[in-house]
């Protein structure tokens, strides 16, 4: 059987990465490993490594990465002694491809580990653009290390190629986190409120902040901004899922916590909510507010408002229902008043999400099985020229 190793880093990631996962543990021609990363194992993240072992998948290496600082410095040392440890494991493990999602800092050190070791990489959610962050750089790079694309939009797709890739090695297999809303058993509204111990509210907002990593010192005064704005309206809910082990992440989850300490009554945080709990906020909840993926690529599939905040996520193919905003207190509640009228409800009731059917792992495993399989991966790409003149 060859072996295919998935890389995953945090709560998100895994959440998208959790039913390819499961497919591939129960291939006949395929052997699953994984390997569990960065915040996973961060009690201040919450071993969210557990998660998984919950699930019951058997993690094969715990790597752990993260070092007691968000700054510029301390991330850069995260990512080499990520260097270090992926070399190790790969050599232990030998796995035949490595399939990695995204463009965290984690997954660029992982796929240069694996390049080195002139091991296979199959990357999903390439080709995609997110000007506010240091992500972007990783992302292109990590496509470039790639032999397998499986990109969410045919835009990125095509933006794949235009990195020099094959085109017969890209394939638009659609976002699979839109997967994960058709598959997953959501839980009821009362169930889910049971479980968090929270009541939503005539108006609640799911809010999700990171800071824009090509930004200096922005984090703060940003979410400042964003929290000065839900004080404005007074009958708000709000339910917040912490920041991720990005530069000023800290400056964020110690504001969230003291909003919650002083607003105790409407307001509630969670470290991790996991897949099926976040998703079935996300459902529930009347508009996703911040700067977080989830709300351009699996809020619309809700067909709920996203108010998306400033430019982490700029140059992200968007439906419509995602309003955008400056991260300016008067900007953003003239967002959440849009987005709460229901003229703007409406509106969403025939949204088209661009990022697929929904049927994505299939697809990934079907020409994942088909390289292996058929020992047809050649690791020595030559660049693919577009023809500009046409």
């Amino acid at each position: 059987m060859k072996k295919v190793c998935i890389i995953t880093g945090s709560r998100a990631e895994y959440g998208l990465l959790k039913p390819l996962i499961k497919k591939l543990k129960d291939s006949k021609s395929l052997e699953l490993q994984i390997i569990a990363t960065c915040t996973h194992l961060s009690p201040e993240f919450g071993l969210t490594y557990q998660e998984i072992e919950n699930d019951g998948f058997k993690i094969n290496e715990k790597i752990e990465i993260l070092l007691s600082s968000d700054t510029s410095i301390g991330i850069s040392k995260s990512m080499g002694l990520a260097m270090i440890s992926f070399c190790e494991a790969f050599d232990r493990l030998k796995p035949n491809i490595i399939i990695i999602l995204g463009d965290r800092y984690e997954i660029f050190a992982a796929a240069s580990a694996a390049t080195v070791a002139r091991i296979p990489i199959a990357h999903i959610h390439g080709g995609e653009t997110t000007e506010g962050a240091f992500d972007e750089s990783f992302r292109h790079s990590i496509t470039k290390m790639s032999y397998l694309h499986f990109t969410s939009t045919e835009e990125y797709r095509k933006r794949v190629i235009q990195l020099g890739e094959d085109p017969q090695r890209v394939f638009n297999v659609g976002a699979i986190g839109i997967e994960n809303i058709k598959t997953i058993d959501l839980l009821e509204k009362d169930k889910l409120q049971e479980t968090l111990g929270y009541q939503f509210g005539e108006k609640t907002i799911l809010v999700t902040f990171h800071p824009t990593t090509l930004e200096n010192n922005t984090a703060e005064n940003q979410f400042k901004n964003l929290l000065d704005a839900i004080e404005e309206f007074e009958t708000i809910k709000v339910i917040f899922t912490k920041s991720n082990a990005d530069i000023g992440g800290k400056i964020i989850n110690n504001m969230i916590d003291e909003y919650v300490k002083r607003n105790n009554q409407k307001s509630v945080a969670y470290t991790s909510l996991g897949s099926v709990k976040y998703l079935s906020v996300m459902k529930y909840c009347d508009v996703v507010v911040g700067n977080s993926s989830s709300g351009i690529i699996e809020a619309p599939a809700f067909m709920i408002p996203t108010i998306n905040i400033g430019d982490r996520q700029k140059g992200r193919v968007q439906a419509k229902s995602v309003i955008n905003c400056e991260p300016i207190k008067n900007d953003i509640i003239t967002s959440l008043n849009k987005a709460f009228s229901e003229e703007f409800k409406k509106a969403l009731k025939d949204t088209k999400n661009p990022y697929g059917d929904g049927n994505v792992t299939d697809r990934i495993i079907t020409q994942i099985e088909s390289y292996l399989l058929n020992d047809k991966i050649q690791l020595k790409k030559a660049f693919y020229n577009i023809d500009i003149d046409n």
